[in-house]
């Protein structure tokens, strides 16, 4: 079953609708015109077969902040994979905002990670993913990585990106820390590349998450 979120902006109170699957939306505290949703591992992951989709259905002007309460670990599948499939659909003027916390990717772990998202005109979000090879003094596994976005069904975003640890591409690196805007632009700067329609990625690579200086927008 898909973890789901909906929210629909509501003069009187936004709605909200939470589904659990792998795992466990939960509503937290928010201002008004804020809905706050914590994603909570329903169990142990991400193991050899896993299926994680998570899907996120935000209509009118309202804001979505999720949060998650911890990193991921995808684990040693011993010849396995597994997958980590998120849908986005962003309608009426919504907007989104999701720090990610570190996923990681052990030694012989094999993932495919997707993330698709479909926003209309007036609606913007702000993702970011911080992929870690390895645990500690470990090398990473595979990571395959497929990004697309689209603006009033128009192509925004299309990047597909093959993780794997080399050390003539990563050197001490192990994390690669990403913010991706969609709907409106970042500021410009040597690390961020604008594309070509309202949208920003700036990224940076380091060798613990905590040692990057990418900013967010509050």
């Amino acid at each position: 079953m898909s973890t789901r979120i909906e929210v629909v902006a509501d003069p009187v109170r936004d709605r909200c609708l939470l589904t659990t699957g792998h795992l466990s939306p939960r509503l937290l505290p928010g201002r008004p015109g804020v809905v706050r949703v914590a994603l909570v591992a329903a169990g142990a992951l991400l193991l050899a077969g896993d299926e994680v989709r998570i899907e996120v259905d935000v209509a009118g002007a309202v804001r979505l902040e999720i949060v998650e309460t911890a990193g991921t670990v995808a684990y040693g599948m011993r010849g396995g994979s597994a997958r980590w499939d998120v849908d986005i659909r962003l309608t009426d003027g919504a907007s989104l905002q999701w720090y990610a916390e570190p996923f990681v990717v052990a030694a012989d772990a094999d993932v495919t990670r997707t993330t698709t998202t479909r926003l209309t005109a007036g609606c913007t979000a702000q993702l970011r993913e911080s992929i870690v090879l390895g645990r500690h003094n470990e090398t990473g596994g595979r990571l395959h990585t497929s990004t697309r976005a689209w603006l009033d069904d128009q192509p925004l975003l299309a990047e597909d990106l093959e993780f794997r640890h080399s050390w003539a591409i990563l050197g001490t690196a192990r994390c690669l820390d990403t913010v991706t805007t969609l709907g409106f632009r970042l500021p410009d700067d040597p690390e961020t590349l604008q594309l070509e329609g309202p949208g920003s990625i700036a990224r940076q690579l380091v060798h613990e998450q905590h040692q990057s200086s990418l900013q967010t927008r509050p």
